[in-house]
């Protein structure tokens, strides 16, 4: 029976990679919360998980030949604009920096929760291979 790594860790690994680049969404948010004009950004997790999962499916490349590489598509996630819960201020920017942290945090918080997820079914794996010793 053939071990399909994508099927035991494919969630995690989109979700921590959304994770990631949501990561330096909002940390540029936050090194840019002085820059007049600056227009704060956000990723959607829901929707970036969903599209992910979509492009999963449909992204298998035909190949023609066996000798032909198999290969796969890259996505990237929608970067959109914050709706800010202030007005801007006065110099164009939106970047609400306490709650830039806290989504940093929150975000930071999630992106180890994907990665204790994503140990457990790898340790749960190597168990299971080795008869479950050790």
């Amino acid at each position: 029976m053939a071990i399909n790594l994508d099927r035991l860790v494919g969630f995690h690994q989109t979700a921590l990679n959304i994770r990631e680049q949501k990561m330096e969404v909002v940390a540029g948010n936050l090194a840019n919360a002085n820059t007049p004009g600056y227009k704060a950004r956000d990723i959607d997790f829901k929707k970036a998980m969903a599209s992910a999962e979509t492009l999963q499916k449909n992204q298998n490349m035909v190949r023609t030949h066996d000798n032909h590489i198999a290969g796969k598509m890259n996505s990237q996630f929608d970067v959109q604009f914050r709706i800010p819960n202030q007005p801007d201020t006065g110099d164009g920017n939106t970047v609400e920096v306490q709650a830039e942290r806290n989504a940093f945090l929150d975000n930071g918080m999630r992106y180890q929760a994907s990665l204790q997820f994503l140990n457990g079914k790898l340790q749960g794996m190597k168990k299971a291979l080795s008869g479950g010793q050790g």
